[in-house]
């Protein structure tokens, strides 16, 4: 098996080597590329060193699988030549995710999504991904009308600039600004670029993301995105209006019994989910599960997982782990 890592250097490239190695593939050929300035550096994998390389070698090695987290630019350009050769792709960028040919797949609910001649697969979006492992199964049983999320995002989810700002002005020192604003004792509800409407990009994907996963396009979907001074995990408080009346627990059932999901809800022992909980977990953990007494039909969650594992690299290598099993 040899296996490509496109951006093997950064936040999400990093976190992916460390998934491969954690599940079961610290045997196989692993090809790290990255960046002219990164080529030649020495990184770590499964006790061994790897030498990373460009993207071009990396394409002539002729790779069975290539995962990307390099940006979206870099995954139009690159992917297509990889596919072009045999390699399947598993692209954790923007570039793909929309578009109509090309599968955007969380391997526990939309897997069969995959066609046997596909070679460019889409990772959502982290935000996306845990919250439709949370409802996926409330919307098979009881057909949701309409999701109001609001996410407390992680400054990993911005990259490893984000995390030297937050850590910079800890310390009462000057950063290299990641956002318009400092981060730390702050928040601002901004995450991506604005759109002519108001929105963010950020928050247009959930949107878009969580119809095409669910394939449910009536789907009512109201983001709002807010990044906070947290390393560790994002958190979301998702309201779900359903349209058929649902028994609480048999609500709690289903998520108890959701692969890769982790109810932790228990109010009366302050146990919920944090990004603490979630910190270099693949689980998606769910807590705070209440009914809304403000309209029929409706629920609360408060939803929480690491966003660099099972938001992006977890996600990825759960794909290729099912690409090897069934092809």
């Amino acid at each position: 098996m040899k296996i490509a890592v496109v951006g093997a250097t950064g936040l999400v490239g990093s976190v992916m080597l460390q998934v491969l190695a954690e599940h079961g593939f610290g045997s196989a050929e692993i090809i790290a590329a990255a960046t002219p300035k990164s080529v030649g550096k020495q990184i770590d994998f499964a006790g061994r060193k790897l030498t990373v390389v460009t993207v071009d070698d990396a394409i002539a090695a002729h790779p069975n699988y290539a995962l990307f987290s390099a940006g979206a630019a870099a995954s139009r350009q690159y992917a297509p030549l990889f596919a072009q050769n045999g390699t399947t792709v598993v692209d954790n960028s923007s570039a793909w995710r929309k578009e109509q040919d090309i599968p955007l797949v969380v391997p526990e609910i939309n897997f069969d999504a995959i066609k046997s001649t596909d070679r460019i697969i889409a990772n959502p979006n982290c935000s996306t991904v845990q919250m439709v492992l949370a409802i996926y199964r409330l919307h098979a049983q009881y057909t949701i009308r309409r999701i109001i999320v609001s996410t407390y995002q992680s400054v990993t989810g911005t990259g490893i600039k984000a995390i030297r700002q937050l850590e910079a002005e800890e310390q009462g020192q000057k950063a290299d600004m990641a956002y318009p604003y400092p981060i730390h004792r702050n928040l601002f509800p901004h995450g991506g670029d604005w759109l002519p409407d108001g929105y963010t990009t950020e928050e247009q994907k959930l949107v878009d993301e969580t119809r095409k996963i669910l394939r449910s396009p009536s789907i009512a979907v109201s983001a709002t995105v807010a990044r906070v001074p947290v390393v560790g995990g994002h958190s979301e408080s998702v309201n779900l209006e359903f349209e058929n009346d649902f028994d609480i627990d048999a609500v709690k059932h289903l998520l108890n019994t959701t692969p890769g999901l982790v109810l932790c809800d228990d109010p009366s022992n302050n146990l919920y989910p944090m990004p603490i909980t979630a910190h270099g977990r693949d689980e998606v953990f769910v807590g705070r599960v209440r009914r809304d007494p403000s309209q029929p039909r409706s629920l609360n969650l408060w939803v929480v997982a690491d966003n660099l594992r099972k938001g992006a690299a977890t996600n990825a290598v759960q794909i290729l782990q099912k690409l090897i099993a069934t092809r």
